[in-house]
């Protein structure tokens, strides 16, 4: 099939990139399973259906995340009602905005990081695969994701296995294929376990090691268009997932990494829509992204959760519901 592939169209983990030297003692056999590239696209539309979405499943901030949520680096502490009020507007733009159905699950003052609910579940079409989140005091986090994506009749997968463990904020979609982080919070098996729940889609692993997550210097800024950080590890990262594609993306490249994280969305009544940091926050960037001519770009503040390493994506599960409830 082309560069990194491995007999029968399934990717090696153990050419990733590097990412085989991160693999589980023994484990450098193929990724994705045999039938990982039969039917690019998936049963979904395919890429001509990217970024479709009807759902979205959101999460209330519990007051203990101030003090009590998970940072790689001490910093200034979050100030809760500046934090709530940007995560309002955030939710509002979702619902208001775009017309989303919003689910919105009430705070867990024991579970500190639970706002950041795309680490609990990884949605594509009408398949939900419930995670093991890397950290173990966020496992329970997962519940009340089960309880949510169950009401919406999604063909529900859970991760149950105890030597795996991904978030969701390693996982990258790009409506062809996925690429999947191997950082702190994800290992192999927890890949693994996601390209036999996707058998569609094809599945690379990308080493992460200097942020928390794939997601925190790279997202999907369009249809085909991979917005990415300037940073060395992210035009690192870039390369590898250049080398294990077989497709060709075009690259929207920003001065700031975090600002690199941003949420693209197809909304029929609205067209190609970019949630994106907002310029107050990261001024060079917020130039790049507004040189998308083709987007409605919507500034979205994110200051506070930043703080404890969250991303506009970390703040919500997206859905695109095709079939009747």
């Amino acid at each position: 099939m082309g560069r990194g592939r491995a007999a029968g169209g399934a990717l090696s983990a153990a050419r990733a990139g590097g990412g085989g030297s991160r693999a589980e003692p023994g484990r450098s056999e193929a990724l994705a399973s045999p039938h990982s590239m039969a039917g690019l696209g998936g049963g979904g539309g395919g890429p001509s259906a990217f970024g479709r979405c009807t759902h979205a499943v959101v999460r209330a901030l519990p007051e203990s995340l101030c003090r009590q949520a998970l940072r790689s680096t001490a910093g200034p502490e979050v100030d809760f009602a500046r934090a709530e009020r940007e995560h309002q507007l955030y939710v509002g733009v979702l619902r208001g905005k775009l017309g989303l159905q919003v689910l919105e699950l009430p705070a867990d003052e024991s579970l500190p990081d639970c706002v950041f609910v795309e680490d609990a579940a990884v949605v594509c079409e009408e398949t939900a695969l419930l995670t093991r989140p890397g950290a173990p005091s966020r496992r329970k986090e997962v519940e009340a994701m089960k309880r949510v994506l169950e009401s919406l009749n999604l063909n529900m997968v859970e991760m149950v296995d105890e030597n795996a463990t991904l978030d969701g904020g390693d996982v990258l979609f790009t409506g062809r294929e996925f690429f999947v982080g191997l950082s702190k919070r994800t290992n192999q098996r927890g890949a693994e376990i996601l390209a036999d729940t996707f058998k569609d889609y094809a599945v690379s692993t990308v080493p992460v090691h200097d942020s928390l997550h794939l997601k925190s210097f790279c997202s999907m800024a369009g249809p085909n268009l991979i917005a990415i950080g300037s940073s060395e590890a992210a035009q690192k990262a870039l390369k590898t997932m250049q080398q294990m594609s077989d497709h060709r993306y075009d690259k929207l490249t920003v001065p700031d990494d975090a600002a690199a994280n941003c949420i693209y969305l197809n909304i029929p009544s609205k067209g190609h829509v970019l949630l994106h940091r907002a310029p107050e926050e990261y001024p060079e960037s917020a130039k790049v992204f507004e040189k998308l001519k083709d987007h409605m770009l919507i500034p979205i503040a994110n200051t506070e959760l930043e703080k404890v390493d969250g991303a506009l994506t970390c703040c919500s599960v997206l859905i695109n519901k095709t079939s009747e409830l």
